[in-house]
């Protein structure tokens, strides 16, 4: 049953069968028929099919939050077990993380390795809602996103750290000397931002808007470094979180001033699936962040 839910969830994330069967390492044949086979247990029809893949049917979307769950709660009974057949935790995290937080990723990586020496971990980035997605679908275990902006949907989270805005420029840029800028001037410099699928894009759009300038930028990227290596020519400015170029300020010919009238920030913070109880790798990853919080010499710690 595990499996052929499995191969049910892969179906309606990849949308197409042969797709599907690749990422589960079966053949075609193999999944159309554990699917029927599912149908058949459950007595109802999941998938509308034609030629190909069609969508599911109204009791295939609910029936997919209860695969989700099942075969959630499996992986974590399988984690669990396997940490109470060892010492310590094994296993491998898999992190998913907005650009702009990509720097302070490291601020729980290092200090969680350190204490699970045996579970690996890989990172990627990704836009808010992919984050949101990949959670859902079972791809990732953690993410690091925005907490405040835009609606979460069914997750734990943990805020971290609260994000402020800051212009990004080139030494010699006009503005050097200034001590801040308002968001109404920025509206007329050459701009690099993200690019609008991304949650801080739309976050320095509404900001920009509200100021009554237009959204112009001259350049856009999903990557931070290259709007970094874009700015650093003196052709273009941009505006990035503090704490993302604090990282990159010391030995680059970069400059940044506060971003005000107004001054805003946005939080951002770790997430998990709501669902108890958690994988024991997730569960302790939320355990440190907490921590991290609660810890009074913690950088940027959010007011308790």
């Amino acid at each position: 049953m595990i499996d052929k839910l499995e191969m049910f969830i892969a179906l309606a994330r990849e949308q197409h069968f042969g797709k599907a069967a690749e990422d589960r390492g079966v053949t075609q044949p193999t999944l159309s028929t554990a699917v029927k086979q599912l149908e058949d247990q459950l007595g109802v029809l999941l998938v509308r099919r034609g030629s190909r893949f069609h969508g599911l049917t109204p009791e295939g979307e609910r029936a997919l939050e209860w695969a989700r769950r099942i075969v959630g709660d499996m992986r974590s009974m399988k984690e669990e077990m396997r940490a109470a057949r060892l010492v310590g935790l094994s296993g491998h995290m898999r992190i998913a993380v907005i650009p702009t937080a990509l720097t302070m990723v490291q601020e729980l990586t290092a200090p969680f390795a350190e204490e699970n020496p045996n579970i690996t971990l890989s990172i990627m980035s990704g836009s808010s809602i992919e984050i949101l997605s990949l959670i859902d679908n079972l791809e990732i275990d953690v993410g690091i996103t925005y907490l405040d902006h835009e609606p979460l949907g069914r997750v734990v989270s943990v805020p971290l750290y609260k994000e402020r805005y800051c212009l990004v420029f080139a030494q010699d840029y006009p503005v050097e000397n200034r001590k801040s800028i308002t968001w109404q001037e920025i509206g007329s410099l050459p701009l690099c931002l993200l690019s609008p699928e991304m949650q801080n894009r739309r976050i320095i759009d509404s900001y920009l808007k509200n100021a009554g300038t237009e959204v112009r930028p001259r350049l856009e990227s999903n990557s931070m470094v290259s709007l970094l290596s874009n700015v650093l020519t003196g052709k273009w400015v941009s505006v990035m979180p503090e704490r993302f170029i604090d990282t990159f300020r010391q030995g680059m010919a970069l400059k940044a001033i506060p971003v005000i009238e107004p001054e805003v920030s946005h939080i951002v913070g770790l997430v998990a699936a709501d669902r108890e109880p958690h994988t024991p790798g997730i569960g302790a990853l939320l355990a440190l962040a907490r921590r991290r919080v609660q810890c009074a010499q913690a950088p940027y710690r959010l007011p308790t």
